[in-house]
């Protein structure tokens, strides 16, 4: 039997193995354990050839944290990444992995202030994530200089070809130090990636992984945008919305499965913990009782889960959205087998808005987004199953013990005031609104109209469902929205919460008609009635941030979500334009 390795196998440092530690990473994935140790111990170009998602950024990241200098002083890691979307991504997660080393990690792409870049770059880079596109204008125009460089990594070769990057990433390369180290890494390797590796590489060792069929055909669904500490009760709710469930809840680390499942049986649940701290008896135990569905609820980390074979789940709870978009098929596949429906449940915050739309087009599938239930819709789903249940009770026979109880009982006593102290005595607790605790409608903004719940369950394709993602009930008001680009994100210390309160204070739009605020690395997203963006966009006209109006309307070359990307030329000013004069993808 072979043991799979752990991170520490692999020979990284130990705080680089505290920032994994931290992030919920307990082993690697197949191309992480492949890459890893040849980047670390070899001085050997590589091709890396594994599917979208499989965890290739942490692959060449890890080796590139443990083996350069911080603040080097020149930019000593170049990463090109096919869209924005994901050069941010890349970066992100390559800050989040760094620990205590002060590395410089910067993005830089189409869209972005050019003065902004030009700051950066003199601050200093370590490991620079752009665009082919930009970061070629960059080198055309003088500003930045790659003749020390000792990585050159291409992410998603394959799809940067297939956008048309070809030239540029020749033309980018012969500028580069000649002395570098290459990776590349592609899903696939047709022979345009292949005349790369011939001409730029250095005799390259190919690391292959067999990817796995990224699908989840059987199984709806959803998620929930919800606080962070908000996601329990959320849970809750949804767990009383199904009588039958029977699921599996993912949870990050060892620590969160071992909260989450004391939490759920202090109030009631039938649920325990599996993870690696357990013996194999304890795990055992466990399992046994959940599949002899004595427990109707396992909260495990992903790598726990690995070797469970349970039937017949109904749900899979995403309680944390996992690493990558082939963990989350992994995760759902559980449920929706041997052709019988399934239902998966993803709880993410306002900050995992974009990794959730990665996650949704990288495995190619919808992921239908919902509002959490009020209160009144729970007990009114539970008020319709307790009547359902007396109504099937009434067309059965009864024991004559208990209709002799129930004739002296109702001797001299009005029968409705018999009945509601039966159901007082035995079913209080299902209909008392106070064991539910508040949950904070994100950015205090009202809740939005939610579907009536009229049958026995509350999950879509059932006559129920969750409460659905509609337009805001405010009676008389706007009647279209519009969605505005924000020159400010987290670098600026902005956050949802300021962004609503923002535009509340300097521009008098009521926090209640502020919808749906995302914040990036550099800008951030909001969208508000259209009468109320005019007035913004004028109110902030004069408040410009960075070269760059404050506010804008939002563009699809803006970058939210992966948008469409433009052709363009360069912006005009003291650089002049690129000089081959041809239309370039930022």
């Amino acid at each position: 039997m072979n043991i799979p390795p752990t991170f520490a196998d692999l020979g990284l440092s130990a705080d680089v193995l505290e920032a994994l530690s931290k992030k919920g990473f307990e082993e690697p994935t197949p191309i992480q354990a492949l890459v890893i140790p040849e980047l670390l111990n070899a001085d050997v170009d590589l091709i890396g050839q594994a599917q979208t998602g499989t965890g290739k950024t942490a692959a060449f990241a890890l080796p590139l944290l443990e083996r350069l200098v911080p603040g080097a002083g020149f930019v000593q890691a170049l990463v090109l990444a096919p869209t924005r979307e994901l050069a941010v991504q890349i970066c992100e997660e390559i800050s989040s992995l760094r620990g205590t080393k002060a590395f410089s990690v910067a993005p830089v792409y189409g869209g972005q202030s050019y003065t902004e870049q030009f700051r950066r770059f003199k601050m200093g880079v370590d490991i620079l994530v752009g665009t082919p596109g930009r970061i070629l204008d960059h080198l055309e125009r003088g500003s930045l200089k790659l003749d020390k460089t000792q990585f050159v990594i291409l992410d998603e070769a394959d799809e940067m070809l297939d956008m048309g990057f070809s030239e540029d990433i020749e033309t980018l390369l012969e500028q580069v130090n000649p002395a570098r180290r290459m990776l590349l890494f592609s899903a696939t390797m047709p022979d345009r990636i292949r005349i790369i590796a011939n001409k730029h590489m250095k005799n390259p060792k190919t690391l292959s992984v067999k990817g796995q069929a990224m699908t989840a055909e059987n199984t709806e669904q959803i998620y929930f945008e919800v606080n962070e500490g908000d996601k329990f009760e959320s849970l809750c709710r949804i767990l009383d919305l199904e009588e039958d469930f029977y699921g599996i809840v993912f949870c990050r680390t060892k620590l969160q499965t071992d909260e989450i499942s004391h939490r759920l049986a202090d109030r009631g649940y039938g649920a325990e913990a599996i993870h690696g701290d357990l013996t194999q008896g304890q795990r055992e135990a466990v399992l046994r009782k959940f599949k002899s569905k004595r427990l109707n609820i396992l909260c495990a980390t992903d790598v726990a889960a690995r070797g469970i074979d349970v039937e017949n789940l109904t749900h899979v709870i995403n309680y944390s959205l996992p690493q990558d978009p082939e963990a989350y098929v992994h995760r759902i596949g559980r449920t929706g087998r041997a052709g019988k429906e399934g239902t998966a449940v993803t709880f993410i915050t306002a900050e995992e808005y974009r990794k959730m739309a990665f996650i949704e087009r990288v495995s190619k599938t919808r992921i239908r987004k919902e509002r959490v239930p009020g209160v009144s819709e729970i007990i009114t789903l539970k008020k319709n199953r307790l009547a359902g249940k007396v109504q099937e009770a009434l067309e059965k026979p009864v024991l004559p013990a208990i209709g002799e109880l129930a004739k002296e009982l109702l001797q001299d006593r009005d029968a409705t005031e018999v009945l509601a102290a039966v159901l007082q005595q035995y079913a209080s607790g299902e209909f008392d609104e106070k064991t539910y605790a508040p949950i904070r409608d994100l950015f205090d903004r009202p809740k939005r109209e939610r579907a009536s719940f009229s049958s026995t369950t509350g999950f879509p394709g059932s006559g129920g469902g969750y409460g659905s993602e509609r337009p805001f009930d405010n009676g008389p008001g706007p009647s279209g929205k519009a969605r505005l680009f924000i020159a400010m994100g987290r670098t600026d210390g902005i956050s949802p919460r300021k962004i609503v309160d923002l535009l509340e204070s300097q521009g008098g739009i009521p926090s209640r008609f502020i919808d749906d605020a995302v914040v990036m690395e550099e800008f951030s997203f909001v969208t508000v009635p259209f009468r109320d963006a005019e007035r913004l966009i004028q109110t902030f006209r004069s408040q410009g941030h960075q070269g760059k109006p404050l506010i804008k309307l939002a563009r699809p070359e803006d970058g939210e979500g992966g948008a469409p990307r433009r052709a363009f030329n360069g912006p005009p000013g003291k650089f002049g334009t690129p000089k081959y004069g041809k239309p370039r993808k930022y």
